[in-house]
């Protein structure tokens, strides 16, 4: 099947990425928020984004101006019903996830590739709310969407062949990397990285080393691009927090455990640069 008109759920951090990389590959891009407000407050992010590229000289004013004009905002589900492919990218809630495509299921055509952005859920859960299990794959975008290049590709037990080769297409179209993944929370990146992120929390919290030690023996010791405490600032504790959870109850295994310095700074709103504060201080940033 050929991929032209693309629905978006979500005009969030990565929703919104989302609809840039699809707009800016020329694919006409419908993005649905809940409220009008978070819509304006979506679409007012990605213009700041688009603007920031064109001041860097990343981007002509020009292309910045037909990405944005290749892209609709609505707050009416029901516009997305001539997408050819929708992808989901709410807030990490199995059953939101599950009454959005119960919903979509009924408005748009059949030949309709669904897809959650997830992190963590297990497709096939969310897949099962609709009647179209075939034609449901996991497409998991990393941030920020316009800078990296892997997107995961999951496959459910159902997830049909023309599907997973439609979707892997489509990535490409993007200028991303796909990677083949099967349907475990976490998938490749999460169920390798989470560990690590919680050890370094585990390490700090116990008092090894200070966090500025934690971050450079990864960085310098290991090449990693930044430390695992920066990491978990930039990703959000709260995502994190969310994700660990996720894969502790599958797996029931303690390296996905939260450490309960992490629940604490979850609970007083330090959840890292988005909210100001977390393992480091950007208020002034």
């Amino acid at each position: 099947m050929q991929i032209r008109n693309i629905g978006i759920v979500g005009a969030g951090l990565m929703g919104s990425g989302i609809a840039q990389v699809c707009a800016q590959a020329g694919y006409e891009t419908a993005v649905c928020e809940a409220t009008p407000e978070l819509l304006q407050k979506g679409i007012g992010r990605l213009k700041r984004t688009l603007a920031g590229a064109v001041a860097k000289g990343k981007l002509e004013a020009g292309q910045a101006e037909s990405i944005m004009g290749r892209i609709k905002g609505t707050a009416d589900v029901q516009d997305l019903a001539q997408s050819d492919i929708v992808i989901e990218a709410i807030s990490e809630d199995i059953d939101a996830k599950r009454r959005l495509f119960e919903a979509l299921d009924a408005i748009c055509p059949f030949h309709t590739i669904f897809a959650s952005n997830t992190s963590s859920i297990s497709i096939i859960r969310i897949a099962t709310a609709t009647q179209r299990p075939g034609r449901f794959v996991g497409l998991h975008f990393f941030n920020p969407v316009p800078v990296m290049k892997l997107v995961e590709v999951v496959r459910t037990l159902q997830t049909d062949d023309e599907t997973v080769s439609a979707a892997t297409a489509f990535v490409e179209s993007l200028g991303k990397q796909p990677i083949h993944a099967k349907d475990r929370p976490g998938f490749i990146v999460n169920r390798l990285l989470i560990p690590y992120l919680l050890d370094s929390i585990r390490a700090y919290e116990s008092g090894l080393a200070s966090k500025e030690d934690i971050d450079a023996g990864m960085m310098l010791g290991c090449s990693h691009p930044m430390g695992p405490l920066t990491l978990l600032d930039y990703v959000g504790l709260d995502t994190t927090y969310s994700i660990a959870n996720i894969m502790y109850d599958e797996f029931k295994d303690a390296r996905y455990a939260p450490p309960v310095l992490l629940r604490q700074m979850v609970q007083v709103g330090h959840f890292g640069r988005k909210s100001g504060k977390g393992f480091f201080d950007y208020a002034s940033a």
